[in-house]
Parts: C-alpha cells; sequence; structure tokens
C-alpha cells in the first residue's frame, strides 16, 4: 500500500516538474524559460509588423506555459491596445505590473497607454518610477516620454532638465531636440533654440512642426530670406496642416 501510494506522489512530482509542447509532448521545465522568451518575442515581432492574428497566436502560447509572465502579459496588453480595446489593454498592463512590478518595459508601455488616453499626470508618474531603473535599456526614451507627459502638466522645467539629460544620452534623439527648442523659444531664449532646431534640421527631415518653429524664430532675428523658405517649404510640403494655418493666420494680424 505504501509503495503504492509513494508511486504516485513521484508520478505527481514529474507530471508538475513538465509542461506541455505544441505537439503534446512533455517538456521539460529546464525549456520552458526558453519556450516562454521565444514565444514572447515573436509575438512582439508580429506585433511591430501589425500581424494581429499571429502576435495573439504567440501571446496565448507564451500564457499558457505561465499565465503570470509580465513579458507575454505586457504583449497582451499591447496587442488590445492596437485593437482599441482599452479597458482590456489596461487591464492586461495592470496584470503585467502586479506580477512583476519591476518590470520597466511594462511601465514604460502603460506609460505610453495613459499619455495616449490623455491622462498625463498618471502617465508622468509611471515614467518617474521607469527613469529610476539605471539599467532599463530604453531609459533615454522614457525620459523622452517623462519630458512629454511633463510638458502636458505645465511643469516646464522638469521638461527641459529631461530633454536636456535625454541628449546626453543620446545627442541623435531628434524630437527631444525639437521639443527643447520650442521650450527655449517660449523662454525667449532665441538664440539657443535656433541651435537645437539647427541640429534637427541636420539629422532629420524637416516636419510642420519644425518649419514653423523656424519661421518665428527667423521674425525674431529678421532674416526674411530664410523666413521665406522656411514658408514656401510649409506650403509646399504641408498644405493642410495646422501650422500652415497658424503661419497664415499669424500674417493677418
Amino acid at each position: 500500500m505504501w509503495i503504492r501510494i509513494v508511486a504516485v506522489l513521484l508520478l505527481s512530482l514529474t507530471v508538475s516538474a513538465c509542461v506541455t509542447n505544441v505537439t503534446g509532448k512533455a517538456l521539460p521545465t529546464a525549456d520552458k524559460e526558453k519556450a516562454l522568451a521565444s514565444h514572447i518575442q515573436l509575438g512582439l515581432g508580429y506585433l511591430r509588423n501589425k500581424n494581429l492574428d499571429l502576435a495573439r497566436h504567440h501571446f496565448e502560447k507564451a500564457l499558457a506555459f505561465d499565465s503570470q509572465s509580465a513579458g507575454a502579459l505586457n504583449g497582451q496588453a499591447l496587442l488590445y491596445q492596437l485593437e482599441g480595446e482599452v479597458a482590456l489593454a489596461e487591464s492586461f498592463f495592470l496584470k503585467a505590473l502586479s506580477s512583476d512590478p519591476s518590470s520597466s518595459r511594462a511601465r514604460n508601455n502603460y506609460g505610453n497607454f495613459l499619455y495616449q488616453q490623455k491622462k498625463y499626470s498618471q502617465a508622468y508618474q509611471e515614467f518617474e518610477t521607469v527613469t529610476r531603473d539605471l539599467q532599463y535599456n530604453y531609459r533615454a526614451g522614457a525620459l523622452f516620454n517623462l519630458g512629454r507627459a511633463a510638458k502636458k502638466i505645465d511643469k516646464v522645467e522638469r521638461a527641459e532638465a529631461v530633454f536636456t539629460q535625454v541628449l546626453m544620452l543620446d545627442p541623435r534623439m531628434s524630437l527631444a531636440l525639437i521639443e527643447l527648442a520650442e521650450i527655449k523659444f517660449a523662454k525667449k531664449e532665441y538664440a539657443e533654440s535656433r541651435t537645437l532646431l539647427d541640429r534637427y534640421g541636420k539629422q532629420s527631415k524637416q516636419t510642420a512642426r519644425s518649419l514653423w518653429l523656424g519661421i518665428r524664430i527667423e521674425q525674431i532675428f529678421g532674416n526674411q530670406d530664410k523666413l521665406a523658405s522656411h514658408a514656401l517649404a510649409l506650403k509646399n510640403l504641408y498644405p493642410y496642416s495646422k501650422e500652415l494655418l497658424e503661419y497664415q493666420n499669424s500674417l493677418k494680424k
């Protein structure tokens, strides 16, 4: 009798130490993390390519391996976000962070989600937490997100400091250049604003936003040739932009 009980216990332990792969065969626990990570990475790759069905397939496979995996829950949240399922997306972001509060990737993505929902104060708090993780590989991007959120809640000095830090970490981040250039212009630090805008122009294609800022800067400095050049580019490249409307309205004043 005791021998049978021991045998059953040993069999139970053996089964619990395995998971099942897609063929139905037992997969050793030693391979579980590798398979889990593989499904998450494949899911994220398909998500980037907007192949939502295959992304869903791999996230579901990952969650079958580990229903508490922060990486898989984060992936599922991103999928729902792309599908416009706001409540489900938030639910899965919160599950991911509950499972692993130290997941900077999930928290940064959740911050972006909140920012898109115009919940700027909440987004700011999430980004603040993320940027304290000095080992986070995407820290410069998280700092940029923090700066954007700071601007939205009128923490302009904080935003300026953060965008400056972003450019120290990654001088190639052109979006931080234009953000900082606009802050400097608003503070009437026109020379610094122009320098930052020039750096932006060397790194990135001119946008309606950068051209409109360039117009306003050249108005300050009285450089009519450059002003006209920026205005022509704005009209030709972005004929239906709000920036062109702002420029046209400024001529009526």
